[in-house]
């Protein structure tokens, strides 16, 4: 059978609160988000694996707040005096042990937002005990920050997403697809993009329905499996 022509066409990604799904797996944490003008010293910590929300919770408290989103890395090329005082998130903050112009720059940030009335949300995938810092005031003032942890995705929350993102792309699915990739996938939201996108890129090539049989074979999922 030929194969059709694909195209990249853009797919919505959302990252509101409408579409932050919450489970067992990230209630704790949202709870917390949503509580944000009660942190204590206006400061947390956002934990999580891989995959977990962490991004997208970010986002939402983002919305929540009007913060600003940065990223730890590009800390040292931003205009920390012009943040004083308002509300920053600062992503992937464990990945920069070590380096010592992001972490003085961290450490600025740090102050002058919470000396000026702002508040600074931090996410990682580990506490920060075990981040490895080098600079002992940074690690002092991360260390005594309240911490919010984000569960690796459950089967509830992945189905949701699964369902949302086929949806994004006006696919219709089954749910007993649905069931079937749940249980066969790691625990990451990032796995579930890419794994619908593959399915979506593979069915329009292909001219295919998207069924349990088709992706046991396009994913290469072993086992028995019913169409």
């Amino acid at each position: 059978m030929p194969q059709q022509l694909t195209f990249d066409l853009p797919v919505r990604s959302a990252q509101g609160r409408g579409d932050f799904y919450v489970t067992a797996s990230n209630a704790a944490a949202m709870a917390t988000v949503e509580a944000w003008q009660d942190w204590p010293n206006r400061k947390l910590v956002l934990v999580g694996p891989e995959g977990a929300g962490k991004t997208h919770l970010a986002h939402v408290w983002a919305d929540l707040s009007g913060a600003a989103v940065l990223r730890a890395k590009d800390l040292p090329s931003t205009d920390i005096p012009a943040l004083a005082g308002s509300c920053v998130v600062v992503e992937d903050a464990d990945r920069i042990a070590g380096n010592r112009p992001c972490e003085e720059a961290l450490f600025h940030l740090h102050n002058l937002i919470l000396a000026e009335g702002g508040s600074l949300m931090l996410t990682a995938c580990t506490a920060p005990s075990r981040w490895g810092l080098s600079l002992p005031d940074l690690t002092s003032r991360a260390e005594a920050t309240t911490l919010a942890h984000l569960e690796a995705p459950d089967d509830m929350l992945l189905s949701a997403v699964l369902v949302k993102l086929f949806d994004d792309r006006q696919i219709t699915v089954s749910h007993p697809l649905i069931t079937y990739l749940t249980r066969r996938m790691s625990r990451s939201l990032s796995e579930a993009a890419q794994m619908v996108d593959r399915l979506d890129r593979a069915a329009l090539a292909q001219n295919c329905p998207i069924t349990r049989s088709f992706a046991a074979r396009i994913l290469d999922i072993s086992g028995e499996i019913s169409a």
